[in-house]
């Protein structure tokens, strides 16, 4: 596989070179320019920037990605049906209408081309039979912007007509953060835990529930998280949700934990512990506390 920086690598290096005016709108734009290496001028409107940027160098971009997916068509639908699905890889398959012979070869040319990763659930399924299909994920977020918004509209985009992508980019554009948010929950985590180190940490899924964040740390505590990144204040019935999903993972935590965009109700702040910790987006503020231009990393491709 092609070596590639880091999720955070990524994020750190677009803070750097871009600087945002703040955590969210660092999230924000890096979903939809991370990995690209591009200048984005943070005092610009999203939609104003993915006009200039994509739209309106569209057959550029398009020849730029050909060239490494070799315009396999089967590549191409698989790659879409990632970005808009749930990455997981048999019903990715078949949102790309592809058979599982077809999807293999498709992933194991995508992976080997360092365009995508796959990601395990961090626990094995309660039962043997449940075979559960692991998930596929892009390791370039502006790639992933591409799939999901940009390529499945490229005729209407080749005749300069940006209508139908615009209506879509407004309609989903919060939710495709979501998984950024993560991401970074992920690496707090890490980090919030220097004293018992993380030694494994993901998303647990199953044939019944899904869990955002599990983690196991050093001394064997497993953690277990929910991102939220609304704009309402979390509430307590979300770590009763959260409870809810162990149970049925048949997991029994020793943390839990709930990561906020807007932080929490008073209700929930009253049950914070050292078994239940609450943090902010505010808390992300601790990945970037040591960033400097050499964190400012070497894009080799072409810039727009």
């Amino acid at each position: 596989m092609v070596q590639q920086p880091t999720f955070l690598q990524h994020f750190r290096s677009f803070y750097i070179q871009n600087k945002p005016q703040d955590i969210e709108q660092a999230i924000e734009y890096f979903s939809v320019f991370g990995g690209s290496g591009w200048h984005v001028d943070m005092q610009k409107p999203l939609l104003d920037l993915i006009e200039s940027k994509f739209l309106k160098n569209y057959a550029y971009i398009h020849g730029d990605i050909t060239k490494i997916t070799q315009s396999n068509k089967i590549t191409h639908a698989l790659l879409s049906a990632i970005a808009t699905g749930d990455r997981r890889m048999f019903s990715s398959f078949k949102r790309a209408k592809i058979s599982r012979e077809e999807g293999d070869r498709a992933v194991d040319f995508l992976y080997e081309n360092g365009l995508i990763e796959i990601e395990y659930s961090t626990e094995l399924p309660l039962r043997e039979e449940d075979n559960i299909s692991d998930k596929l994920h892009f390791m370039q977020e502006y790639l992933r912007f591409w799939f999901a918004f940009i390529s499945p509209f490229y005729k209407s985009i080749k005749e300069g007509n940006y209508k139908e992508v615009k209506e879509r980019l407004v309609n989903r554009e919060q939710g495709f953060s979501d998984l950024i948010f993560e991401k970074l929950c992920e690496e707090l985590l890490k980090k919030s835990f220097e004293d018992d180190p993380i030694v494994k940490v993901g998303a647990y899924w199953d044939r019944n529930t899904e869990i955002d964040i599990l983690a196991t740390t050093k001394s064997g505590k497993l953690i277990a998280g929910v991102c939220k990144y609304g704009n309402a204040k979390v509430k307590k019935t979300e770590l009763s949700k959260l409870k809810e999903k162990c149970t049925l993972a048949e997991l029994k935590p020793d943390i839990l934990v709930i990561f906020a965009k807007n932080g929490f109700t008073n209700e929930l702040k009253l049950l914070k512990s050292e078994t239940v910790k609450l943090f902010t987006l505010k808390s992300l503020k601790v990945l970037l506390e040591d960033i400097s231009e050499k964190d400012l990393w070497a894009y080799t491709g072409k810039k727009y």
